[in-house]
């Protein structure tokens, strides 16, 4: 019944996001919990999504089975593959951006969101790579 209707009843106390499955909600706070309980047996690193660590797994390998057929650069996934082509194309489906994630992020800047803790020291960030960058260059050393 939840499929057709389509209300979202789970909703981020971080950020209001709204799901509509309890297991997608679960998935989205390893965002703010910094939680990644799928690690690489190759190389260690660790990733949220076991689909995301199984598109890393095929760097390993080197295999690139997607193809653009405009300029032949490949890819180890088909969505990789489709967001190259938006270079080609000049499509821009987010408003200015070609990519929702990139337009989420930009909108952070008007709305002051910060949804990445550090857990060592509090500081917050509007962007996954501002928290990476400064756990690097402030923490591990």
């Amino acid at each position: 019944m939840k499929n057709h209707t389509r209300d979202k009843l789970y909703s981020c106390d971080h950020c209001g996001q709204t799901f509509l499955r309890a297991p997608n909600l679960k998935k989205h706070l390893r965002v703010h919990t910094q939680e990644k309980p799928h690690s690489c047996d190759l190389c260690g690193k660790s990733f949220t999504l076991p689909q995301t660590l199984k598109l890393h797994q095929k760097r390993h390998t080197g295999v690139k089975e997607y193809m653009c057929f405009e300029c032949e650069k490949t890819f180890t996934s088909a969505d990789s593959l489709k967001l190259h082509e938006r270079i080609h194309t000049g499509e821009k489906p987010y408003k200015r951006f070609n990519r929702s994630g990139n337009l989420k992020t930009h909108e952070r800047i008007h709305t002051g969101e910060k949804p990445y803790h550090c857990t060592a020291c509090g500081k917050c960030f509007n962007r996954s790579s501002a928290l990476h960058s400064h756990t690097k260059n402030i923490h591990s050393k």
